[in-house]
């Protein structure tokens, strides 16, 4: 034999199996402690259900409402909540050895753009030939990057060398 399905949310009308309860009618106000079926007729002359509010209490609270009602505004909640969420997206500057200050002036202002908004930028540094022979040039690069956002963004990932190129990852604060 299978076991009922076991149903999500507060227990309501029929399904509260606990002798005594505690009241709170459909305006808000405290009826007290009373026996179920006598909170369930009072949910039946109103024309609405009986809803477990707080279970683990002693009694248990239950609320005379419109559960249909009541279960459309907490879907519509949680709508809400999912379109507020911000999506933290890792953005990619690539940068040389030798870059130009109006050039690096120019990445750093989208860097900017990027922690404003909210996500993480991954400054990437390529060498290319003979610029491998001058590692140093790179991480003085990158500790100027991480020195000129000290105040706006964290170090999440330190400068590091991987193959051809150093990577370091920013975090806004």
């Amino acid at each position: 034999m299978q076991a009922p399905p076991v149903k999500d949310g507060p227990r309501t009308n029929q399904d509260i199996r606990v002798p005594r309860v505690l009241l709170i009618d459909q305006n808000g106000e405290k009826q007290g402690e009373m026996p179920t079926s006598a909170a369930l007729e009072a949910a039946e002359e109103a024309g609405l259900d009986l809803v477990e509010i707080v279970p683990n209490a002693n009694p248990p609270v239950c609320k005379i409402m419109d559960y249909g009602k009541f279960r459309f505004q907490e879907q519509k909640k949680k709508n809400e909540a999912r379109k507020r969420q911000k999506v933290v997206e890792l953005k990619e500057i690539k940068l040389r050895p030798n870059i130009d200050t109006h050039d690096y002036d120019v990445k750093a202002k989208a860097m900017h753009r990027f922690f404003e908004a909210g996500d993480k930028v991954k400054v990437t540094l390529r060498f290319r030939g003979r610029e491998m022979a001058h590692p140093e040039l790179g991480m003085k690069l990158l500790l100027k990057v991480k020195e000129d956002f000290d105040e706006v963004a964290k170090v999440e990932y330190e400068p590091k060398m991987e193959g051809r190129q150093m990577i370091m990852i920013l975090a806004p604060r």
